[in-house]
């Protein structure tokens, strides 16, 4: 047939992408009364320059290099190389000092939100900042997160960061002393136990310390099958065997001979696995406290993973090249975490933010 009739069609579909320069001119109108007076209209209050950049560019920016982690000066290239624009690494900067400023009231919310929390993840990581090393601490929940950089790593940081002094709750860590001196309750990572008793069988041969970890392991598994928490009679029973499982590894692992000459005044050293030993038995009630309220975990997990991305932020850039840069950082990061956490994405934050949302 010449003509043969049509009886429908085959769609075929390219996805793309087009990345291309948007400005936008504002004009003010300018009006002229009789006597040669003249009145200019106003222009938007974010317009406050003859030629400036918009505020999508800069979240782009601040995206990049906040929450990709790539250097100011591979930004720079993929501005001028995909929208032939040219951003400097200094206006990168700036942006991203912007994005700190604006964000000093969204760290005061959060501190005080942490404060009224039931249960708190403590934990924290060396950072270096310009060639010398520092701590970085961050403190979270499921729905919140807050970092914060600063020279020392004890209880004088902790105090300066604002929350724990003032926080009476639950806080999860993993035995750092300092944390004992905030008075709140406490709960051990048994992560963190785990481990340590693994090391104690492997390197001393410790068989308490296997039977501990078995004991941790299954009374996870129960505790979670319970939906979260177990009752008040199974709980002492369950403390009942964990006590037991410690005074049998007395005789196997017992303390250091009361006069034994050490050379140096003070407490007698201690292996690794006998101070593992003491803690499990002087802190039992911080140990077990996930099997007694459902807002509890066994871990401490959730600090650890909230500190994870500043691990990969130290192996791509090295440092902090200054302490403004280290704050900046962690402001930015900590909105960025608790927007996911709620269910924004970090597009969607950084918009919003530069929309005064």
């Amino acid at each position: 047939l010449q003509n043969p009739p049509k009886v429908g069609f085959e769609a075929r579909q390219v996805f793309d992408l087009k990345v291309s320069l948007h400005v936008i001119e504002f004009r003010a109108e300018i009006c002229e009364d009789d006597k040669g007076n003249r009145y200019t209209a106003d222009f938007p209050v974010e317009v406050a320059q003859p030629v400036q950049y918009g505020s999508n560019l800069k979240a782009h920016a601040v995206y990049m290099s906040q929450q990709q982690l790539i250097p100011y000066d591979r930004v720079r290239d993929h501005f001028r190389e995909q929208i032939q624009i040219p951003v400097s690494a200094g206006s990168i900067f700036n942006f991203n000092k912007d994005a700190f400023e604006r964000l000093s009231e969204y760290e005061k919310w959060v501190k005080n939100r942490l404060q009224q929390s039931q249960v708190l993840h403590a934990d924290e990581t060396s950072i270096n900042i310009n060639g010398k090393r520092r701590w970085l601490h961050t403190l979270s929940t499921a729905h919140l997160t807050l970092y914060f950089p600063h020279e020392q790593r004890g209880k004088i940081a902790m105090d300066e960061m604002g929350v724990l002094p003032h926080f009476q709750g639950i806080m999860c860590h993993d035995h750092w002393k300092p944390y004992y001196r905030y008075k709140c309750k406490h709960a051990l990572c048994n992560a963190h136990h785990l481990r340590e008793l693994q090391r104690a069988f492997e390197q001393d041969n410790q068989q308490w310390a296997v039977k501990m970890k078995n004991f941790l392991r299954k009374l996870r598994k129960k505790v979670e099958s319970a939906g979260g928490s177990l009752s008040w009679e199974e709980q002492r029973r369950y403390r009942r065997f964990y006590c037991r499982i410690l005074d049998k590894a007395e005789a196997e692992c017992p303390p250091p001979e009361k006069g034994q000459p050490t050379g140096k005044r003070g407490r007698q050293k201690r292996s690794k696995s006998r101070n593992l030993l003491e803690r499990l038995k002087k802190f039992r009630g911080d140990t077990l406290r996930f099997m007694g309220s459902v807002a509890v975990p066994f871990t401490n997990n959730q600090a650890e993973n909230d500190l994870r991305m500043v691990k990969v932020q130290q192996k791509i850039s090295g440092c902090f090249r200054s302490k403004l840069g280290a704050r900046m950082f962690c402001r930015i990061r900590s909105y960025l975490s608790t927007c996911r956490k709620n269910g924004v994405s970090a597009t969607t934050a950084l918009q919003m933010l530069y929309q005064g949302e």
